[in-house]
């Protein structure tokens, strides 16, 4: 028997959390349209892993070079913290390789990038599946300052530059204004984008900088290094050259629907404001010999229709996170400098 007009219930579906609110004010049922989401954020998975072995397991790690994860319960790729069970200090750090079976050591920490090296843990698992040409998909999650774009873009220029594993590196956004637009801006494509790119090219012209093996610090620009020799890399290459070679392209990606991109490294900064469908459309441009790296801070997004449940960014993390071709690491301290760290905590 259908019911009369009057008894249905009226419900007012949408992601804009405004409208929601302006529905809640006059008496609308309004509901967040939840078909795409993933766990909360807290429980979104890390990337790696601490396990306890006993000390003899650990010292055959370091003199063998591996440990048969026999078992461990580990996804592929996982980063992975051996702690000894009778000192929980002596650590050593690995990452699973699901088709061998085994653990085996991650990059060393002073793995150069350009003149940039590791500052943290998390930033050496980052690194590690970031030079690993059979991860063809990277996911790095992290506050503001934790090394997330600086690395992506360094390990890109290095497997581009140095190595030529890939024919070009292509650094790409959303774009997505912080508070109230400014309106049209002037000039023609490349003008217009400028100012939508400036994090990049920041992140680019400091990579350009470092000239020796003794250089600025990378985490804060206006700070001579503490004077550790740096092992030698490639003679920097002027910016500016590299685009005009197309060798590097910083984009929007207003532009890369339709595209398709073979044998490129492929960084996609800012993810977390991508939908599910935008980020499927970036992934699915990749062609063959093509790395993927997306790049973003769940706590920060600015695109009104998505929350840290439904940004495009947590759905790749949480279901590429058993896969082969696949990697994901959670960077978690900041390294840009103390006052960044502390306003991350504070604020």
């Amino acid at each position: 028997m259908i019911k009369k007009k009057e008894e249905l219930p009226v419900v007012f579906v949408t992601r804009d959390i405004n409208l929601r609110l302006r529905a809640d004010a006059v008496g609308l049922h309004a509901v967040n349209y939840e078909a795409e989401h993933t766990v909360n954020i807290e429980e979104l998975y890390p990337g790696y892993k601490e396990i306890e072995v006993p000390p003899k397991m650990l010292d055959q790690f370091r003199t063998e070079g591996f440990l048969d994860a026999d078992g461990y319960e580990l996804l592929a790729n996982q980063c992975v913290i051996l702690a000894s069970s009778s000192n929980p200090r002596n650590q050593s750090i690995g990452r699973f390789h699901r088709r061998q079976g085994r653990i085996l050591p991650v990059i060393d920490e002073e793995e150069d990038l350009w003149g940039i090296t590791a500052r943290n843990r998390e930033q050496q698992f980052a690194i590690d599946l970031l030079l690993d040409d059979s991860v063809q998909l990277v996911t790095l999650v992290g506050k503001a300052g934790t090394g997330k774009t600086l690395l992506a873009i360094a390990a890109g220029i290095r497997k581009v530059v140095e190595e030529g594993v890939h024919t070009k590196i292509v650094v790409a956004r959303p774009i997505m204004p912080l508070g109230k637009e400014l309106g049209f801006l002037p000039g023609e494509l490349s003008e217009k984008l400028h100012p939508w790119m400036e994090p990049v090219f920041d992140n680019l012209e400091l990579i350009m900088s470092l000239k020796s093996q003794k250089q600025t610090d990378p985490w804060d620009p206006g700070r001579v290094g503490k004077g550790k020799k740096r092992k030698k890399s490639t003679p920097p290459v002027d910016l500016r050259q590299l685009m005009d070679k197309g060798t590097l392209e910083v984009q929007a990606l207003t532009y890369i629907r339709g595209r398709s991109l073979p044998g490129q490294f492929l960084v996609i900064d800012e993810a977390q404001n991508l939908n599910h469908h935008e980020v499927k459309t970036i992934i699915t441009r990749a062609g063959e010999g093509t790395k993927v790296v997306l790049t973003g801070d769940l706590y920060q997004i600015d695109n009104p229709f998505l929350d840290a449940t439904t940004s495009g960014l947590s759905i790749v993390v949480e279901r590429f996170k058993n896969e082969d071709i696949a990697g994901h690491v959670d960077l978690i301290k900041g390294e840009r400098s103390e006052l960044a760290e502390l306003a991350s905590h504070l604020l």
